[in-house]
């Protein structure tokens, strides 16, 4: 089997494994010290470690969602807490058996994930601002409390529940297992954001509009993410009521969702070993202070929060990594990441965009009036036009259903209704922005293997290895060089490598209709030619139906089959790049208006 071939089915060579050796060597090492903790430790230190093994789980889950996707949440004490509860109720009301303890498991996972769901769809569904999410996973813990404080002898109310029978083992077991709990956790975590879907969860961080415009919804991807993270800080909720024998409406509020937030703050969030650090530093100072202070351990804890935030805003994981890098260097692995071609199947029919008696309309000011048009596969259409003419609002109209106030768009012979742009995507339509719109984060191949998630699909476990792309994008990648560039991340390359890159990730997806707004925007005068000679091959080679908005008639009439020319929201001419140039009209229009 071939290199491609292997990318395309699935399969993979030993070397992809090679990124997760880090990982996986540092999971050796923290079980290694797990494993002997019970005998370097004392009694005292002990039980304070397993609880907050348990925390530092819930930690873990937290940083995902907010250091790596960037949804600032209180609500992983809710699901902790859910957890902790479903083991409790069960062990309380329907005694400790084998059955009642798979019963305990099932709910603890389950049912905080069903709540995950929920609080997923309410913060992301379609509309939501990040205001209103804020909102909900602020409010989400309280109902949770005020649920368990009104459940009077069932739930325990304010006392919580206690004396319930639970698993009989010993103290340095208990250890083991939260330790070990806490080691696959991490592992499995770690290995989850280093693989190609991780790379997904860091790009809906850095741009939900870019991810749309790939065919990929970034509120499923934030909603199954926050119920999937929901099951895992249940399952730690069920180990500590497990361990303790006792829980309380605290472990489900606000105030504790806040400590879970400074564990991760004074860490570092988006490292996941930072976590882990802040929340066993934090509990074992606060629980030595506790009994030596007990009236200023928490203002000393304070101040060490506000400090090391002040001195170290990245918190104390990068302090550590550097220590560690100090003291065992490792080599640089050489990346796996390959560009191969893809096999996606040939489109036989013409592509196509027809747009009818397109409006829109702000109130009762029209930018948009009437505008019909026709674009088939091999044409290169550009709009131009003065400044405030529409030509990015009809191109806004095109790829998102929801914008147009009138009329009709169809993408070869699909209508795209009110249609979100993740949904039209799916019909063969590319966008590329004025402005690049790209993943700053991720690196030149991570953002292309992202580009062809809805394509390829994502894996959860290996991380990024040959990237397949059709012959259009190869071309782009040829013509720019950005093949040279695979390992650089986006947020080091210059203004015109990133014009490249997000052209090459419309491409990558295979799409029949682009649209580009002022691809060239901002670029030297050989980096113009390089993209203009691109953009006439995708029509004039490839069959693609090209729309460009460009404002430099002097650039369309290099590239272009057709210009169309919109005034004051209506199309004042659609004709060959000839006759526009040469018209009196067009000429009257420009000398009394901006360009674009």
């Amino acid at each position: 089997m071939t290199d491609a071939a292997t990318a395309i089915t699935g399969g993979a060579s030993l070397s992809r494994f090679r990124p997760l050796a880090a990982p996986l060597a540092a999971a050796v090492f923290a079980a290694i010290l797990v494993a002997v903790g019970p005998y370097l430790l004392g009694h005292y230190a002990i039980n304070i470690l397993i609880r907050a093994f348990f925390y530092a789980v819930v930690a873990l889950t937290l940083d995902i969602l907010w250091g790596y996707a960037g949804i600032l949440t209180f609500g992983q004490a809710a699901f902790f807490g859910i957890g902790a509860y479903a083991a409790a109720l069960i062990f309380t009301h329907l005694g400790f058996t084998t059955e009642t303890i798979a019963l305990a498991f099932l709910l603890a996972i389950v049912v905080p994930m069903i709540c995950g769901l929920l609080v997923g769809w309410l913060s992301f569904y379609t509309g939501a601002s990040p205001l209103y999410a804020s909102v909900v996973s602020l409010a989400f813990p309280i109902v949770i409390s005020q649920l368990i404080y009104s459940g009077g002898t069932f739930t325990g109310s304010s006392s919580g529940l206690v004396g319930y029978e639970t698993f009989d083992i010993r103290t340095k077991t208990w250890f083991w297992i939260a330790g070990g709990g806490l080691v696959l956790a991490g592992t499995l975590l770690a290995v989850l954001m280093r693989s190609e879907l991780g790379r997904l969860i860091v790009a809906v961080r850095d741009n939900e509009t870019r991810l749309a415009y790939l065919g990929i919804d970034p509120n499923k991807v934030k909603i199954a993410l926050t119920a999937g993270l929901a099951g895992i800080a249940g399952l730690a909720g069920l180990g500590y009521a497990s361990f303790s024998g006792v829980v309380a409406p605290e472990i489900t509020g606000f105030v504790f969702g806040t400590q879970l937030i400074i564990y991760v703050a004074l860490g570092g969030r988006g490292t996941l070993i930072g976590p882990i650090v802040g929340t066993l530093g934090i509990e074992l100072m606060s629980a030595y202070l506790s009994g030596d202070l007990p009236y200023v351990w928490q203002l000393i804890v304070g101040l060490v929060f506000v400090v090391v935030i002040i001195v170290m805003p990245k918190g104390l994981a990068p302090l550590l990594a550097g220590a560690v890098g100090r003291l065992l260097p490792l080599p640089r692995l050489a990346s796996t990441a390959r560009i191969v071609p893809a096999t996606d199947p040939v489109a036989t029919d013409k592509a196509s965009i027809d747009i009818r008696d397109v409006t829109k309309s702000f109130g009762s000011l029209k930018v948009l009036q009437g505008i019909d048009l026709s674009i088939a596969g091999g044409e290169l259409v550009s709009l131009v036009g003065p400044n405030g003419a529409g030509k990015t609002t009809l191109m806004r109209c095109l790829g998102d259903g929801a914008e147009r106030s009138g009329g009709s768009v169809t993408i070869d012979g699909h209508d795209i209704g009110a249609r979100p742009p993740h949904s039209i995507v799916g019909f063969g339509l590319g966008r590329k922005f004025q402005m690049a719109t790209i993943f700053e984060s991720l690196t030149v191949g991570e953002s292309l293997r992202v580009a062809r998630a809805r394509i390829d699909g994502l894996s959860p476990v290996l991380p990024i290895s040959d990237i397949a792309l059709p012959a259009t994008a190869l071309a782009v990648m040829e013509a720019t060089g950005l093949g040279d560039h695979l390992d650089r991340e986006v947020r080091h390359l210059s203004h015109g490598q990133k014009q490249a890159l997000e052209l090459t990730m419309v491409l990558a997806m295979s799409p029949r209709v682009i649209l580009l707004d002022e691809p060239t925007a901002g670029l030297t005068k050989v980096d113009r030619q390089r993209i203009g000679g691109a953009l006439a091959s995708l029509a004039r080679d490839h069959g693609l139906a090209v729309i460009l908005v460009e404002h430099d008639l002097d650039f369309v009439r290099t590239i272009s089959s057709r210009v169309v020319v919109l005034h004051q929201g209506r199309i004042l001419l659609d004709g060959t790049v000839d006759e526009v140039v040469h018209s009196e009209l067009v000429k009257s229009v420009y000398s009394g208006a901006g360009h674009d």
